[in-house]
Protein backbone atom coordinates (compact mmCIF):
# COMPACT_ATOMS: atom_id res chain seq x y z
CA UNK A 1 0.00 0.00 0.00
CA UNK A 2 1.22 3.68 -0.63
CA UNK A 3 1.53 5.96 2.33
CA UNK A 4 -0.86 8.46 2.85
CA UNK A 5 0.32 9.79 5.77
CA UNK A 6 3.94 10.26 6.76
CA UNK A 7 4.00 9.15 10.29
CA UNK A 8 1.88 6.60 12.46
CA UNK A 9 0.79 4.22 15.06
CA UNK A 10 -0.58 1.02 13.90
CA UNK A 11 -2.32 -1.54 16.49
CA UNK A 12 -3.47 -4.87 15.34
CA UNK A 13 -7.06 -6.00 16.58
CA UNK A 14 -8.14 -9.56 16.42
CA UNK A 15 -10.59 -10.51 19.23
CA UNK A 16 -9.84 -13.64 21.10
CA UNK A 17 -12.19 -16.16 22.56
CA UNK A 18 -11.23 -14.42 25.85
CA UNK A 19 -9.89 -10.94 25.27
CA UNK A 20 -11.76 -7.93 23.60
CA UNK A 21 -8.78 -6.72 21.98
CA UNK A 22 -10.90 -4.30 19.83
CA UNK A 23 -12.07 -2.43 23.37
CA UNK A 24 -7.84 -2.84 24.29
CA UNK A 25 -7.34 -1.22 20.86
CA UNK A 26 -9.83 1.74 21.84
CA UNK A 27 -7.94 2.20 25.11
CA UNK A 28 -4.44 2.06 23.72
CA UNK A 29 -5.44 4.74 20.89
CA UNK A 30 -7.05 7.47 23.63
CA UNK A 31 -3.60 7.20 25.92
CA UNK A 32 -2.13 8.11 22.63
CA UNK A 33 -3.74 10.74 21.44
CA UNK A 34 -3.89 11.80 24.92
CA UNK A 35 -0.03 12.43 25.42
CA UNK A 36 0.47 12.92 21.52
CA UNK A 37 -2.28 15.24 20.32
CA UNK A 38 -1.33 15.25 16.78
CA UNK A 39 -0.56 11.68 16.29
CA UNK A 40 -2.47 9.70 13.29
CA UNK A 41 -3.03 6.40 14.63
CA UNK A 42 -4.67 3.11 12.20
CA UNK A 43 -6.88 0.47 12.98
CA UNK A 44 -6.27 -3.11 11.32
CA UNK A 45 -8.65 -5.93 12.32
CA UNK A 46 -10.66 -8.16 10.85
CA UNK A 47 -14.17 -7.04 12.00
CA UNK A 48 -16.13 -5.34 9.84
CA UNK A 49 -18.20 -2.82 11.40
CA UNK A 50 -17.83 1.21 11.29
CA UNK A 51 -15.18 3.63 10.99
CA UNK A 52 -14.38 4.71 14.53
CA UNK A 53 -13.98 8.55 14.31
CA UNK A 54 -11.42 7.72 16.88
CA UNK A 55 -8.98 6.50 14.33
CA UNK A 56 -7.45 8.07 11.65
CA UNK A 57 -7.53 5.34 9.39
CA UNK A 58 -8.66 1.84 9.49
CA UNK A 59 -8.07 -1.72 7.29
CA UNK A 60 -9.98 -4.30 7.63
CA UNK A 61 -8.49 -7.72 6.95
CA UNK A 62 -9.78 -10.62 5.24
CA UNK A 63 -8.72 -14.35 5.62
CA UNK A 64 -7.67 -14.49 9.08
CA UNK A 65 -5.54 -17.03 10.71
CA UNK A 66 -8.37 -17.52 13.77
CA UNK A 67 -6.87 -20.65 15.48
CA UNK A 68 -3.56 -18.95 15.81
CA UNK A 69 -4.28 -14.62 15.59
CA UNK A 70 -0.74 -13.66 16.33
CA UNK A 71 0.08 -15.38 12.42
CA UNK A 72 -1.59 -12.38 11.22
CA UNK A 73 1.07 -10.27 12.38
CA UNK A 74 3.31 -9.93 8.93
CA UNK A 75 0.12 -8.34 7.21
CA UNK A 76 0.74 -4.89 9.45
CA UNK A 77 3.36 -3.98 6.61
CA UNK A 78 1.36 -3.93 3.38
CA UNK A 79 -1.55 -2.28 5.77
CA UNK A 80 0.48 0.36 7.48
CA UNK A 81 -1.37 3.63 5.48
CA UNK A 82 2.19 5.56 7.22
CA UNK A 83 6.04 6.08 4.98
CA UNK A 84 7.42 5.32 9.10
CA UNK A 85 5.24 3.13 11.26
CA UNK A 86 5.83 2.32 15.13
CA UNK A 87 3.25 -0.46 15.60
CA UNK A 88 1.60 -1.25 19.22
CA UNK A 89 0.60 -4.34 20.98
CA UNK A 90 -3.41 -3.48 21.50
CA UNK A 91 -3.32 -4.84 25.02
CA UNK A 92 -1.01 -1.51 26.41
CA UNK A 93 -1.34 2.02 27.55
CA UNK A 94 0.78 4.84 26.78
CA UNK A 95 1.47 6.61 29.98
CA UNK A 96 3.47 9.84 29.04
CA UNK A 97 4.68 11.62 25.81
CA UNK A 98 6.62 9.38 23.50
CA UNK A 99 7.26 11.72 20.41
CA UNK A 100 10.93 11.48 21.02
CA UNK A 101 11.38 7.88 19.80
CA UNK A 102 10.57 8.77 16.50
CA UNK A 103 14.17 10.53 16.58
CA UNK A 104 15.73 7.39 18.18
CA UNK A 105 14.55 4.71 15.74
CA UNK A 106 15.59 6.85 12.55
CA UNK A 107 18.89 5.01 13.69
CA UNK A 108 17.62 1.82 11.67
CA UNK A 109 14.93 0.93 8.73
CA UNK A 110 13.38 -1.38 11.56
CA UNK A 111 13.66 -1.39 15.04
CA UNK A 112 11.92 -3.86 17.43
CA UNK A 113 12.65 -3.55 21.09
CA UNK A 114 14.75 -5.22 23.13
CA UNK A 115 13.78 -6.51 26.88
CA UNK A 116 11.07 -5.04 28.89
CA UNK A 117 10.95 -3.48 32.68
CA UNK A 118 9.47 -4.03 35.86
CA UNK A 119 7.03 -1.54 37.19
CA UNK A 120 9.88 -0.78 39.39
CA UNK A 121 11.42 1.11 36.07
CA UNK A 122 14.39 -1.51 35.75
CA UNK A 123 15.11 -3.84 33.11
CA UNK A 124 13.63 -7.42 34.10
CA UNK A 125 15.58 -10.56 34.40
CA UNK A 126 12.83 -12.58 34.72
CA UNK A 127 13.75 -15.31 32.16
CA UNK A 128 10.56 -17.74 32.78
CA UNK A 129 8.89 -16.85 29.74
CA UNK A 130 11.98 -16.79 27.45
CA UNK A 131 13.84 -20.15 27.61
CA UNK A 132 13.46 -21.49 24.30
CA UNK A 133 14.97 -17.88 23.64
CA UNK A 134 17.93 -18.62 25.96
CA UNK A 135 17.95 -22.00 24.70
CA UNK A 136 18.50 -21.08 20.79
CA UNK A 137 20.52 -17.56 21.81
CA UNK A 138 17.74 -15.55 19.99
CA UNK A 139 17.86 -11.99 20.74
CA UNK A 140 15.50 -10.68 23.31
CA UNK A 141 12.64 -9.18 21.00
CA UNK A 142 9.47 -7.79 21.98
CA UNK A 143 7.51 -6.80 19.11
CA UNK A 144 5.14 -4.94 21.17
CA UNK A 145 7.00 -2.11 19.72
CA UNK A 146 8.16 -1.94 16.64
CA UNK A 147 9.31 0.67 13.94
CA UNK A 148 9.69 0.52 10.67
CA UNK A 149 10.03 2.81 7.53
CA UNK A 150 9.52 1.93 4.00
CA UNK A 151 12.20 0.28 3.18
CA UNK A 152 13.88 -2.87 1.00
CA UNK A 153 15.49 -3.70 5.04
CA UNK A 154 11.37 -3.58 6.38
CA UNK A 155 10.19 -5.50 3.67
CA UNK A 156 12.96 -8.33 3.88
CA UNK A 157 12.29 -8.26 7.70
CA UNK A 158 8.22 -8.88 6.87
CA UNK A 159 8.57 -10.97 4.33
CA UNK A 160 10.43 -13.38 6.75
CA UNK A 161 7.94 -12.93 9.30
CA UNK A 162 5.33 -13.73 7.23
CA UNK A 163 7.65 -17.07 5.67
CA UNK A 164 8.26 -18.18 9.26
CA UNK A 165 4.18 -18.12 10.61
CA UNK A 166 2.76 -20.06 7.59
CA UNK A 167 6.19 -22.53 7.52
CA UNK A 168 6.15 -22.98 11.12
CA UNK A 169 6.09 -26.74 10.55
CA UNK A 170 9.73 -26.49 8.87
CA UNK A 171 10.79 -23.35 11.08
CA UNK A 172 10.58 -25.05 14.12
CA UNK A 173 12.60 -27.86 13.19
CA UNK A 174 15.99 -25.29 13.62
CA UNK A 175 14.96 -24.44 17.01
CA UNK A 176 15.85 -26.44 20.18
CA UNK A 177 12.57 -26.76 22.39
CA UNK A 178 10.23 -24.98 20.03
CA UNK A 179 6.55 -25.04 20.97
CA UNK A 180 3.92 -26.55 18.77
CA UNK A 181 2.04 -22.64 17.84
CA UNK A 182 4.25 -19.68 16.67
CA UNK A 183 4.21 -16.47 18.71
CA UNK A 184 5.45 -13.19 17.58
CA UNK A 185 8.34 -12.41 19.58
CA UNK A 186 9.39 -15.58 18.88
CA UNK A 187 9.03 -15.50 15.16
CA UNK A 188 10.01 -11.56 15.44
CA UNK A 189 13.64 -12.80 17.42
CA UNK A 190 14.01 -15.80 14.22
CA UNK A 191 13.69 -13.54 11.55
CA UNK A 192 16.09 -10.54 13.62
CA UNK A 193 18.97 -13.98 13.72
CA UNK A 194 18.55 -14.60 10.54
CA UNK A 195 19.01 -10.75 8.85
CA UNK A 196 21.25 -9.88 11.61
CA UNK A 197 20.19 -8.73 14.98
CA UNK A 198 22.39 -5.54 14.57
CA UNK A 199 20.01 -4.62 11.85
CA UNK A 200 16.42 -4.54 13.02
CA UNK A 201 17.80 -3.66 16.90
CA UNK A 202 19.24 -0.72 18.93
CA UNK A 203 21.47 -2.71 21.42
CA UNK A 204 23.27 0.72 22.21
CA UNK A 205 19.85 2.19 23.21
CA UNK A 206 18.47 1.58 26.80
CA UNK A 207 14.80 2.54 25.92
CA UNK A 208 12.34 2.03 24.61
CA UNK A 209 11.37 -1.18 26.95
CA UNK A 210 7.69 -1.73 27.65
CA UNK A 211 6.52 -2.11 30.85
CA UNK A 212 5.61 -5.86 31.50
CA UNK A 213 3.43 -6.93 34.12
CA UNK A 214 3.35 -10.55 33.67
CA UNK A 215 3.50 -12.06 37.34
CA UNK A 216 7.04 -12.99 37.23
CA UNK A 217 8.04 -9.53 35.92
CA UNK A 218 5.80 -7.56 38.19
CA UNK A 219 6.83 -9.83 41.58
CA UNK A 220 3.05 -11.08 42.22
CA UNK A 221 1.80 -14.07 43.67
CA UNK A 222 -0.94 -14.41 40.49
CA UNK A 223 -1.20 -12.53 36.90
CA UNK A 224 -4.00 -10.38 38.79
CA UNK A 225 -1.62 -8.05 39.75
CA UNK A 226 -4.14 -5.67 40.43
CA UNK A 227 -5.45 -7.08 43.53
CA UNK A 228 -1.88 -7.45 45.13
CA UNK A 229 -0.48 -3.72 43.95
CA UNK A 230 -1.42 -0.48 44.65
CA UNK A 231 -2.53 1.18 41.53
CA UNK A 232 -3.32 4.98 40.57
CA UNK A 233 -4.57 6.83 37.34
CA UNK A 234 -5.56 10.11 38.04
CA UNK A 235 -5.29 12.32 35.13
CA UNK A 236 -3.77 9.87 32.42
CA UNK A 237 -1.17 9.34 34.84
CA UNK A 238 -0.18 5.60 36.40
CA UNK A 239 1.21 5.26 39.57
CA UNK A 240 2.03 1.32 40.41
CA UNK A 241 2.96 1.53 44.65
CA UNK A 242 3.26 5.09 44.00
CA UNK A 243 6.22 4.84 41.39
CA UNK A 244 5.40 6.70 38.00
CA UNK A 245 5.27 4.51 34.77
CA UNK A 246 6.09 5.72 32.03
CA UNK A 247 5.93 4.66 27.64
CA UNK A 248 4.70 1.80 27.17
CA UNK A 249 2.67 -0.09 29.81
CA UNK A 250 1.90 -3.77 29.04
CA UNK A 251 -0.80 -4.26 31.30
CA UNK A 252 -1.89 -7.98 30.22
CA UNK A 253 -4.79 -9.20 32.48
CA UNK A 254 -5.73 -8.78 36.07
CA UNK A 255 -6.87 -5.06 35.85
CA UNK A 256 -9.00 -4.17 33.12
Amino acid sequence: MRPIDEQGYVILAINSATVDYLDCARTLTKTIKRWNPGAKVCLITDAKQSNDPIYDHYRVIDNVDSENPWANDWRVFKNSPFRETIKLEADMLIVSDISHWWTLFRHRDVVVSIGCRNWQDQVSTARNYRQVFDHNNLPDVYNAITYWRLSETAREFFDLVRDIFLNWAQFRTLLKFAPETADTDLVYAMAAEIMGPERVTLPFASYPKIVHMKRHHAGTETEHWGRELVWEYPDWRLRINTVAQWGAFHYRRGWR
